[in-house]
C-alpha cells in the first residue's frame, strides 16, 4: 500500500511540475510533418494566399492574405498544411508552400524609433509607421535587428509582432 501511495504521489507531482510551465511544454512541442517546433513564426511567402477552414482545397476560405512577408504563427502541421495565426489571433490552415521559413516582424507602434543600436539612448535611424515589415536579422534580450529596405536598425522586442519576449536569434 505504501508503494503505491509513492508511485500515486510521484505522478502527482510530475503532472503538478509540468502544469507550472505550460510555456515551456508548449514551446516543446514538435510538429508531426517536419519535426520543427510548435508554435513557430514564418512569413508569407506571397502577395495573396487564402487561410481555409481545414487543411485541404474543398474547404472554405475563411480569410484572404494580401501582403508578402507577413509575420504568421505555425500552430500545426497536416500533410503539406500549416495552421496559421496572424497578430490578431486570426486564421487558418494554408499550403506550406505559400510559407517561408525567413523570420519578418511587424512593427506594432507607430513612429517607433529604429536605433543604430540596441539601446534607447542610441541615435535613431529612422523612425517607423505601425505596420511596417521588416526582416529579423538577430534579436538579443529585449532587442531585434530589423532590416526594411536598405536600413538596418535596432526596435525593442515590445513593440514587434513575430518574435517572442525574450527570444534569441542569429
Amino acid at each position: 500500500m505504501t508503494r503505491s501511495f509513492h508511485r500515486i504521489a510521484a505522478a502527482v507531482m510530475a503532472v503538478a511540475v509540468g502544469l507550472a510551465s505550460p510555456l515551456a511544454a508548449w514551446a516543446q512541442q514538435r510538429g508531426p510533418v517536419t519535426n520543427l517546433p510548435l508554435p513557430r513564426f514564418v512569413s508569407l511567402k506571397t502577395n495573396e494566399a487564402n487561410a481555409r477552414r481545414g487543411p485541404d482545397l474543398s474547404h472554405r476560405i475563411d480569410w484572404v492574405y494580401k501582403r508578402r512577408d507577413m509575420p504568421l504563427r505555425v500552430t500545426a502541421e497536416f500533410e503539406h498544411w500549416r495552421r496559421i495565426e496572424d497578430m490578431d489571433g486570426k486564421g487558418g490552415w494554408i499550403h506550406s508552400a505559400l510559407l517561408s521559413g525567413e523570420r519578418t516582424a511587424l512593427v506594432q507602434a507607430d513612429m517607433a524609433p529604429l536605433r543604430v543600436h540596441p539601446n534607447a539612448d542610441a541615435r535613431d535611424v529612422a523612425l517607423l509607421e505601425q505596420g511596417v515589415i521588416g526582416v529579423l536579422q538577430s534579436c538579443e534580450a529585449e532587442w531585434c535587428e530589423l532590416q526594411i529596405g536598405n536600413v538596418k536598425g535596432w526596435l525593442p522586442i515590445s513593440v514587434l509582432w513575430g518574435v517572442e519576449p525574450g527570444e534569441l536569434l542569429n
